[in-house]
């Protein structure tokens, strides 16, 4: 039997008690795994003077698949940008290479009530959105804070950043983004902003290129901001979603309260080896750490796709997948998705819960 490397990142906040339930998941599974604990944001700060120290930057290259729980808490705002912990997941995604964002957002049947928007709106949702993350104008350079020297605001302090991509960043997302689709619906929409900006007129041309190689595969393509409000107006329209890193970075929240709870969506960001981080795409959510009522099914979700993309066994993530349907479909609830009717849970009692209907 194989065994896969295991890099465990809970993080800070409810990271470590989210990951703990995902961490008991995968180890009821039938795999030989070798999991490793490592600190990384704000508690790799306090231990090591660092959000992303040597060790465990080293842990996570050698890995598998990295399973992530979340950085960031008020107490290190102050902190200079370097040190700070979303420092963390930057490097992680421009060490290993992570450039493919997968973020689904489906709705579960037992929780179309909990979403922001009508039952009949939402359900049988389910989209796939596909993010570029190593690039775009959060990596771009230069970029900082300075004084103006000329026109109508000099002598003031301006932040500026810097947008780019290069053809061969947008071409390679947009592989993964039209592969995804011919196992899905055969619908790709990409996301930009060419009648404002250049780096999105460049990405409408390779996307538009990429196409030809997929002729089983319809494209379309919206501005960002016609993109946000169809996502409330008709989101089940969508198949799969390709956008940039800043575009992406929204959109996604903005579709998770589609699903009734941010605290339901998980995501896997994959390089070219499909070596993979797996986190939810909540926070760290400092305010509730500690508490045990944080919903741990975003992480135990991740787990799953974990299991699909990056170790190949799909059969055990459809368990996982179907053992968080099933205690849905039980009534079980943590505090924010918590409906009329049905029964609150603390973290670890989810947590039990799928494993009981896992076994």
């Amino acid at each position: 039997m194989t065994t896969y490397n295991i890099a465990v990142l809970p993080g800070d906040g409810i990271g470590p008690e989210i990951t703990e339930q995902a961490v008991r998941v995968l180890r009821a599974l039938p795999l030989d795994l070798n999991m490793q604990t490592a600190h990384v944001g704000g508690a790799a700060y306090d231990a090591h003077g660092h959000p992303l120290p040597p060790e465990t930057l080293s842990l996570a290259k050698n890995a598998h698949a990295i399973l992530f729980g979340a950085v960031g808490d008020w107490k290190y705002d102050k902190l200079e940008r370097a040190l700070r912990p979303e420092q963390a997941i930057l490097g992680l995604r421009k060490e290993m290479g992570l450039f493919a964002n997968f973020r689904p957002a489906m709705l579960f049947a037992e929780l179309a009530e909990a979403s922001s928007l009508r039952p009949e709106i939402v359900a049988g949702l389910d989209i796939l959105i596909v993010r570029e993350l190593t690039g775009d104008i959060y990596f771009g350079q230069p970029r900082g804070i300075r004084v103006v020297e000329n026109g109508p605001f000099t002598g003031d302090r301006e932040g500026f950043d810097t947008m780019h991509y290069a053809e061969t960043e947008v071409r390679r997302i947009a592989h993964v983004a039209f592969q995804a689709a011919q196992k899905r619906n055969r619908r790709v929409c990409s996301v930009d902003k060419a009648n404002v900006l250049e780096t999105s007129q460049l990405w409408r041309e390779v996307m538009i290129s990429v196409a030809a190689e997929y002729p089983d595969v319809e494209l379309s393509h919206m501005y960002v901001d016609n993109a946000a409000m169809q996502l409330v107006r008709a989101p089940k329209e969508f198949d799969v979603i390709v956008t940039g890193n800043l575009f992406g970075d929204i959109l996604s929240d903005a579709a998770a309260m589609l699903t009734g709870s941010i605290g339901m969506l998980p995501s896997a960001s994959l390089n070219a080896a499909n070596q993979g981080l797996y986190e939810p795409i909540h926070g760290s959510a400092p305010d509730i750490a500690g508490k045990n009522i944080a919903n741990p099914l975003a992480t135990i979700l991740s787990a799953a796709m974990l299991l699909r993309y990056s170790l190949n066994a799909p059969e055990l993530a459809q368990r996982v997948e179907a053992a968080v349907q099933a205690v849905l479909q039980q009534g079980l609830r943590t505090a924010d998705i918590k409906q009329e009717g049905s029964t609150l849970v603390s973290t670890s009692e989810m947590g039990d819960a799928v494993l009981k209907a896992l076994k």
